[in-house]
Parts: C-alpha cells; sequence; structure tokens
C-alpha cells in the first residue's frame, strides 16, 4: 500500500483550530483514497502541526524512521502555516521523493480573524522557500483545494501515480535478452546515461537462453506449467504442439532467468535469430509477461521498455510497445499502430495465437508460430517514448494521450486507429528530434503523471504533447 508522509503548515498567529481539524481532513482524505499516512501526532506537536525549527526536526525524524516506506510528501496548509518549517522538514528528512503542496480555501463570510487561512497566500511563501532551498515539489490543479473536494481526490490519484513512476524507476533493473539486431539501429541506446539515472541493465546472450533450453526435459515441471498457462492465456487452434512446447521452454527459461538476476522488465530479441535458429516466435511468452505487468518490449528495444513500464506504474495497467505505422486515409489525426505482435492480452477486443505474416516470408511459417493477432480495443490511451541523447548525455523523451477507435481497419497482426489531436504535430516533433518508430502505449490517460516523475523528479527533458 502506497504511504504519504504528510507535513501540516501551522503559524501561530493563524487560528491553531484550523491547523487541527486541517489535519483530520487531510488524513481522512488519505484513508479514504485507500493510502496510508505518516504524520506527526498533537502528542508529538502542537496541533501535530510543524511551525518552529524543533517540530521540523521531530517530523524529519519521524520521516527517517519511515523511510523505505514513504513514496511521497504532502504538504497541506490549512492556514498560512510557516515557510520556514515546511523547507526545513523536507531537508533534514532528505527522502527524495515527490512532494505535492496543497493549500485549503477560505470561506466567504468566515474570514474573521477567528476563521481567516490565508493559505492562498502561505502557499506561495512556501514554493518559494522550496525553491531557494532547490526541493522540487508538485501542484494541485486549483491553487486551493478543500482536502475533501473531488478535485484534490483526483489530485492524489494523479500525485500517488507521479510516485510509483518515480519509485519504479528509480533503481530499476531491465533484462536484455539478445543482441541488437544488426538491423535495428533505432534502438541503440546509451547503458551508462541510463545507469547515472539508476536504471542498470543485465544482458544475457541468446545462445546461454537457448542452451538452457536444450538442457530442458520436455517433462520439465516449469516446461510444463508453462504449457498450461500458454494454453489458458490464448487460443491456440491450429498451432502445432511442437512450438508450444518450444514456447514453454523459453517461458520457463526466461521467467527463471529473470528471477535469479532480480531484473523487473525485458526486451527481447526476435528479428530473426529465435525463427530460424530455435523455430518460434517470442510474442506470445512476451504479452503474457506484460499482462503480467513484467513489460517487454521487442528489439532489445531498453528505452522502449522504460517507456511501457513507466506508464504501467501510473495505471497499474499492462502496456505495448507499438509502430507509428502508417497514415489513416486522409484524417490528419489518425493513423495505425501495429505490432506483429506481442501486444498484451489486455489491449486485444480478441486474440488468438497464430504465426507471424511479415517473418513467414523469409524463414517460413512453421518456425513462425506465436504471434498475438487481434484488433485493439477502442478507449483512451496514453503514449510515451524515452531516449538516451548520447550527445548530450541526458535522457529526453515525449508523453501525450489520444484514444483507440472502432474504424475499420483489415490487417494482420495486432493493430488498432489511434487518434491524436494535432497528430501532425506531433509526427514533425518526433522527426526533427529523431526519436524512434517505436511508442509505448497504455489504456489510460497518465501521461500527465509520467511526465511530472521523469521531468521534474528525475530531471529528463519530456515533452507533453497536449
Amino acid at each position: 500500500m502506497m504511504t504519504f508522509g504528510v507535513i501540516v503548515g501551522n503559524r501561530g498567529f493563524f487560528p491553531g483550530h484550523l491547523a487541527q481539524s486541517g489535519r483530520s481532513e487531510m488524513l481522512a482524505a488519505i484513508e479514504k483514497a485507500g493510502y496510508q499516512a505518516v504524520a506527526p501526532g498533537p502528542e508529538d506537536t502542537r496541533f501535530g502541526a510543524v511551525e518552529t525549527r524543533a517540530e521540523a526536526a521531530l517530523c524529519a525524524d519521524l520521516f527517517k524512521k519511515h523511510r523505505d516506506a514513504i513514496d511521497g510528501v504532502i504538504v497541506t496548509l490549512p492556514n498560512f502555516g510557516d515557510e520556514r518549517g515546511v523547507a526545513d522538514t523536507l531537508r533534514m528528512a532528505d527522502l527524495g521523493v515527490p512532494v505535492l503542496v496543497q493549500a485549503t480555501p477560505d470561506t466567504p463570510g468566515r474570514m474573521t480573524i477567528q476563521d481567516r487561512r490565508d493559505s492562498f497566500c502561505g502557499k506561495m511563501s512556501a514554493c518559494n522557500n522550496l525553491t531557494q532551498y532547490g526541493i522540487p515539489y508538485s501542484l494541485t490543479t486549483r491553487h486551493t483545494e478543500a482536502p475533501d473536494s473531488d478535485c484534490f481526490r483526483r489530485d492524489l490519484a494523479w500525485f500517488a501515480a507521479v510516485c510509483r513512476v518515480v519509485r519504479g524507476l528509480r533503481r530499476l533493473r531491465i533484462g536484455a535478452i539478445g543482441a541488437r539486431p544488426a538491423a535495428f539501429n533505432t534502438v541503440r541506446y546509451s547503458e551508462k546515461i541510463l545507469e547515472a539515472a539508476g536504471i542498470s541493465v543485465e544482458p544475457i546472450d541468446l545462445s546461454e537462453i537457448l542452451g538452457r533450453i536444450a538442457r530442458m526435459s520436455d517433462k520439465h515441471p516449469a516446461a510444463v506449467a508453462k504449457l498450461e498457462a500458454i494454453r489458458r492465456y490464448v487460443p491456440t487452434d491450429g498451432v502445432p504442439a511442437e512450438p508450444l512446447l518450444k514456447m514453454a521452454k523459453l517461458g520457463a527459461v526466461v521467467d527463471e532467468w529473470m528471477a535469479q538476476t532480480d531484473v523487473a522488465i525485458s526486451a527481447v530479441q526476435c528479428w530473426t535469430s529465435l525463427e530460424e535458429f530455435f523455430g518460434v516466435v517470442p510474442c506470445t511468452v512476451m504479452s503474457m509477461m506484460s499482462e503480467n505487468l513484467m513489460s517487454s518490449a521487442c528489439e532489445v528495444d531498453i528505452c522502449g521498455v522504460v517507456g511501457m513500464h513507466a506508464l504501467q506504474l501510473a495505471s497499474g495497467t499492462p502496456s505495448a510497445l507499438l509502430d507509428w505505422n502508417n497514415n489513416y486515409g486522409e484524417d490528419p489525426d489518425k493513423a495505425v499502430c501495429f505490432h506483429c505482435s506481442n501486444l498484451p492480452k489486455h489491449f486485444f477486443k480478441e486474440v488468438r495465437m497464430d504465426f507471424q505474416q511479415i517473418i513467414a516470408g523469409t524463414v517460413g511459417r512453421d518456425n513462425t508460430y506465436g504471434t498475438c493477432v487481434g484488433r485493439v480495443k477502442s478507449g483512451p490511451m496514453s503514449f510515451a517514448r524515452f531516449s538516451t541523447n548520447d550527445r548530450e548525455g541526458s535522457i529526453h523523451g515525449y508523453v501525450g494521450e489520444g484514444e483507440f477507435t472502432d474504424d475499420p481497419l483489415e490487417t494482420f497482426g495486432g493493430a488498432g486507429v489511434v487518434r491524436i489531436p494535432r497528430l501532425q504535430e506531433l509526427l514533425r516533433y518526433i522527426c526533427e528530434r529523431g526519436f524512434e518508430h517505436h511508442v509505448a502505449a497504455n489504456l489510460a490517460p497518465v501521461a500527465a503523471a509520467v511526465q511530472e516523475a521523469a521531468s521534474r523528479y528525475l530531471g529528463w527533458s519530456v515533452y507533453q504533447h497536449s
């Protein structure tokens, strides 16, 4: 369960009962949303709030005791609040987690000295001090919002997504299964730049995977279990038994290696080594991993799977890696997104296993079973792409939102028609800055949370297409 540290701001010459009631209102809002809170109590500080440096030190010590549990900090200002107390607490705690600043609105008719908040003004002072201290922070949608309002409820859900992305991308370990295909310069990346951002890549040669498969008997418990899981996962009518067993062994070996090396997500070499020298496509195995929130990308696209994982962390639902692939007639705001495909089952209206039509023309149909074929269901979607900018030594990217539509489409693989406002401007942005043709997608509107996490807290340069 997600946990927030809570700093209740207070300033002595403002009504103390507002700090007391404001603390209770914020803790109730957090609990109602299904999260936990860590905050000083009224027995620890005056009203359980922070004003003096001694109170800031006490709150910071409490946060440090719960360092491993706290995903983010919420600063609530039920009255003006002490600007230094808030900043000092965060500096002394030194948690390095996202911070949300909320201020409670005044009520017209209740602005006498007994009930006046001035949080509207105090929020500016708190933010000014956080800026001076070099502490990054996020803001609510409206300048002032009551903790029990629908507006704050939505902002709290957004902030929780930001916190999940930040925590999930820091210290992330990615499995690189196989070498980058020679024909795909587009998936080049800098492992060192990712490492500097806290993202580690654990490689394994494809020969090691195939060697472990060769040593695995047909009756190995892991292979038998994976074969049963594949048959439960997707219809396999018409698919021969031999490639199904190969897929099961591939999945079992990859599962074991990922557990041994403590990697959370993966990117897999496919084109066309596995087809030529093993006799299947890895699509279903990868689809199952993504469906289980262990995102897996094609062609060893490490940066592509970072985008998948960021969207998945924000939404809590599976992500896919797609190609920006085709125009859709003459509509400038529509395009066809496609892969051949390893999309998670979550993306499809209906899905079945089949052979991979593109590679089959090169290596033969019998060597290409395992692809997931179907139409992407309609609904809102978010997209993201990150890349290492090797000339500048940084990570940059773009995010945005659109929708998958029910427009007619006759094709193969996994495909959908997407509508994105001002799509032509986005495509120009992608081409002018040399981004890849791969893009991560998720069936939830979470682009803003990913952009906030990546740009404000991870220090990446991320454009949000809106």
